[in-house]
């Protein structure tokens, strides 16, 4: 059965001017990606992306000002029948950061991995400096594109 995969991203830049990504581990799959995830059924993509980020990040965000929305055909890289929708928001932390960042890609701790060995899942955070920024710096189609808008200054 076809289905549309609606998923929503947050753009948290610093005090530094550096965005927020995150390094993962999806089912053997590594990507590097915006923080966020899936709309759940009765919720709207701001709620969604506040609740994201209070799982992933324990952060309380505010939601600042859409960004962008897909506008191409994008089939689900994990489920060929899903049709992808993201969704990007510029939020703003609302508490301090008291999650782990490394300045090294795919820097697991030994907690992560265990996590890994139970849900096929694990994440973990870095920041990019904003004049470094472009759709290189990311695996999937969408988050290339969010990407190249960020390095041209668009929404910015």
């Amino acid at each position: 059965m076809n289905a549309f995969n609606i998923r929503v991203y947050g753009i948290l830049k610093d005090e530094h001017d550096r965005i927020l990504v995150t390094d993962e581990n999806i089912r053997g799959m590594l990507v590097t990606k915006f923080p966020g995830g899936g709309l759940e059924f009765g919720e709207g993509p701001k709620d969604c992306i506040i609740r994201e980020f209070k799982e992933e990040l324990n952060l309380d965000i505010e939601v600042v000002a859409h960004f962008y929305t897909t506008d191409f055909f994008q089939m689900s890289a994990f489920n060929k029948n899903h049709q992808i929708i993201s969704i990007y928001y510029t939020v703003k932390a609302l508490s301090t950061f008291n999650f782990p960042v490394s300045d090294i890609p795919f820097n697991f701790t030994e907690e992560q991995l265990r996590q890994f060995e139970q849900t096929g899942e694990c994440e973990s955070f870095r920041f990019i400096p904003l004049k470094e920024m472009d759709g290189t710096k990311f695996t999937l189609p969408i988050d290339k594109v969010v990407g190249e808008m960020l390095k041209l200054g668009i929404n910015n």
